[in-house]
């Protein structure tokens, strides 16, 4: 029987523990595991390899991704290093022009060093993506929205585009997670997420998760996590099952507040540039309304020059000034400091992440509390 994907929240992957009953998937917190004799186990032999809490997450996270693979890590990053362990010396990636600070960071210090390369294009522009492409090409990576500008890349176009020439097609989907978008039915190869964000959703796990459909791929990718090792621990799986439990009725406030801040920083008058794809204004709002359920719950704006944004941050009372970003709780980050300091500066600048850009991961809290504070923050950093 399938299920629509608020009961998938609950009931996906592994529901409850066969063995006692238990209504929540026990904490196996082992190393390794008793085996009868030689060559002769219960399914599991070593928790880097195996184990039954983060298996339930896996299982999990692949449905409700609509793949049939999932694989959990011990961060965002380390999913990411394993994708991207996929690919060989002189292969070459094609990547979102504005992407997670992180993401660049590893493939510009880590793979480009071993002789991987990658060009930064527009991925929202399709002839742009089509032109960089070559036979050294192995994939496109995309963010939609990517961070922090919120660009919207048309992911069922893009793999397209990658089916006609031979290439697979990696998203990060973190700023939507699958109960807003589902990569893998537009069309895409692999999914990845920063679980440590919506999914897990409290600010009290580091994770990483991926799926795919292709069962070739899935054994390369689980060959790779085994080897390089970078596994999510039990605890931290049986923390992320939990917290994607309420992840519908955390996205919905999550998605109600942000459109409704979008909606008064574009009247406030302090603001030059709001960037969130659920208005009408915004340029990804066609092909993000098609592509998704809702336009998630981040937003990027640039203060009016009369109003000092150092002095914003100082501000601020009920919103935290913090790295990351999904968490219940609000958050406000300086992208160009901060998640992507590691850009030189002239990338950042080019694409539009100025100094005074400001990130705002908008949390669950009454939507006039956070409109007030923000205000006031505001009007106090006037010049």
């Amino acid at each position: 029987m399938s299920y629509q994907i608020e009961s998938l929240l609950i009931h996906g992957g592994v529901d409850g523990d066969k063995t006692t009953g238990a209504v929540n998937v026990p904490i196996y917190q082992t190393s390794t595991y008793k085996q009868s004799e030689l060559g002769v186990n219960t399914g599991w032999e070593y928790s880097r390899t195996g184990n039954p809490t983060r298996d339930a997450l896996e299982k999990l996270i692949a449905d409700l991704e609509g793949g049939k693979y999932g694989l959990a890590f011990a961060s965002g990053l380390a999913a990411i290093h394993t994708v991207l362990s996929l690919f060989k010396h002189g292969d070459k990636i094609v990547v979102s022009n504005n992407i997670y600070g992180g993401t660049f960071r590893i493939l510009e210090h880590v793979f480009k060093p071993l002789g991987l390369e990658y060009e930064i294009v527009d991925t929202s522009d399709l002839d742009a993506v089509e032109k960089a492409l070559d036979e050294k090409t192995k994939a496109i990576y995309i963010e939609t929205p990517a961070n922090p500008l919120l660009t919207i890349t048309d992911i069922e176009a893009i793999s397209e585009i990658a089916r006609r020439e031979g290439k697979l097609v990696i998203v990060d989907n973190t700023f939507l997670t699958p109960y807003l978008q589902r990569p893998l039915e537009l069309g895409a190869d692999i999914v990845l997420h920063s679980g440590t964000k919506y999914l897990g959703g409290h600010s009290d796990t580091i994770s990483g998760l991926v799926v795919v459909k292709d069962k070739d791929i899935a054994d390369r990718l689980y060959f790779l996590q085994n080897a390089i090792g970078g596994v999510l621990s039990p605890f931290d799986s049986f923390l992320m099952i939990r917290g994607i439990k309420t992840l519908g009725v955390r996205m919905d406030r999550h998605v109600a507040n942000a459109q409704k801040i979008a909606e008064w920083l574009v009247g406030s008058g302090y603001v030059e540039k709001v960037y969130f794809p659920g208005l009408k204004t915004d340029p990804g709002y066609e092909v993000q309304k098609k592509q998704a359920k809702g336009p998630g719950a981040m937003i990027s704006f640039v203060l009016k020059k009369e109003y000092d944004y150092k002095a914003f941050y100082r501000n601020l009372k009920l919103i935290t000034l913090a790295e990351s970003l999904g968490g219940v709780e609000s958050l406000v980050c300086h992208p160009a400091s901060m998640t992507h300091a590691s850009i030189p500066k002239e990338i950042r600048e080019k694409v539009g992440i100025v100094d005074e850009l400001i990130r705002f991961s908008v949390g669950i809290e009454n939507v006039e509390d956070l409109i007030s504070d923000l205000e006031q923050a505001i009007v106090n950093a006037k010049k």
